[in-house]
């Protein structure tokens, strides 16, 4: 994914050398048992791994979570530092199963400049692509951490927009947006994304240059939701903060945006070892949706929670285990 924040887990994964493979200090998921008291995974020996945000770690803690109560003997190698370590760990033999972004996927490991709006077909394609690199992607869950733009809810309210088209309505003196250098200055960022919007960046009827502001990524939620000094901040869609700070997202009408729909991906070795892991991931892919993930991260980034726990208690809540 593109982030470049920093997890809240404040511990660190190391890369050992010489064989010794990805070593996790993260601490460890919790142990459990399937609501059914069944163990279709029993002596199937899985590593969990996960990059080093908080999303992502969450992820790696309700995989190794839910499998180990299947009767999986897991290995937890969460927080890798960096989406190329554990990329890298899986398609090495270092690890066997991870959570990824199709948009990561397609533009970072695979290289492809095509944009493709429709998830699904975009899953589809990582898909077939990643097989050659001995990967195999489950059908996407419910969420896309994509990039997004949102507005403090009166101020939505205010300007009554609820789609990214709504703000060519408004009075250029309103078309003002908070966001990160990075997203100003990427080839699929704030630029082409006016552009694509019918307001372009420096002309009289578009968007004026003074009327963009640049800050760092989490100034740029507590800007938004004091509108000041934009109505607009680029965010990302499954971000606690949204709900934290009752930010009002935008649809991206024209589906500018690339999605960045969250896969489980296990290597081919495992998928055809343990077919069932697809069978018992399906039912927790469902259930994670958008609001789903923003209020689970929030309990990580705002709350201070440990991931594992987070991560127990929605297996538990949703009765996937007891």
């Amino acid at each position: 994914m593109r982030k470049t924040a920093l997890s809240s887990v404040s511990a660190i994964l190391m890369i050992m050398v010489a064989g010794c493979g990805l070593v996790s200090s993260s601490g460890t998921f919790r142990e459990a048992f399937l609501a059914d008291g069944s163990t279709p995974l029993a002596g199937t020996e899985i590593r969990v791994t996960s990059k080093n945000f908080s999303e992502s770690v969450l992820l790696g803690k309700i995989t190794a979570t839910y499998l180990g109560a299947a009767g999986a003997a897991v290995k937890d190698l969460t927080n890798a530092p960096g989406s190329m370590s554990s990329r890298q760990a899986l398609l090495n033999g270092d690890a066997d199963i991870l959570w990824e972004y199709t948009g990561t996927a397609w533009q970072t490991y695979l290289g492809e400049t095509e944009t493709i709006s429709d998830p699904n077909e975009l899953w589809q394609r990582v898909r077939d692509a990643d097989r050659a690199n001995g990967a195999e992607w489950l059908p996407p869950a419910a969420f896309n951490n994509t990039y997004a733009f949102a507005a403090s809810a009166p101020t939505a309210k205010r300007l009554d927009v609820t789609t990214m088209s709504d703000i060519a309505k408004l009075p250029v003196s309103e078309r003002t947006f908070c966001v990160n250098d990075e997203f100003l200055s990427r080839a699929d960022g704030l630029i082409p994304m006016l552009k694509a919007y019918d307001i372009p960046l420096g002309e009289p009827d578009g968007v004026p240059k003074d009327n963009v502001t640049t800050m760092d990524s989490g100034v740029v939620y507590t800007s938004t939701a004091r509108s000041t000094p934009c109505n607009f901040g680029m965010v990302y869609s499954t971000d606690g903060r949204i709900k934290n700070l009752d930010l009002t997202v935008l649809t991206d009408d024209r589906k500018f945006f690339l999605p960045y729909s969250g896969c489980v991906v296990l290597s081919t070795r495992l998928n055809k070892e343990a077919p069932q892991i697809a069978e018992l991931m399906a039912p927790v892919s469902a259930k994670l949706t958008d609001a789903v993930m923003q209020e689970l991260n929030g309990r990580i980034d705002i709350d201070g929670e440990d991931p594992a726990d987070v991560a127990y208690d929605w297996l538990k809540a949703e009765g996937f285990i007891a």
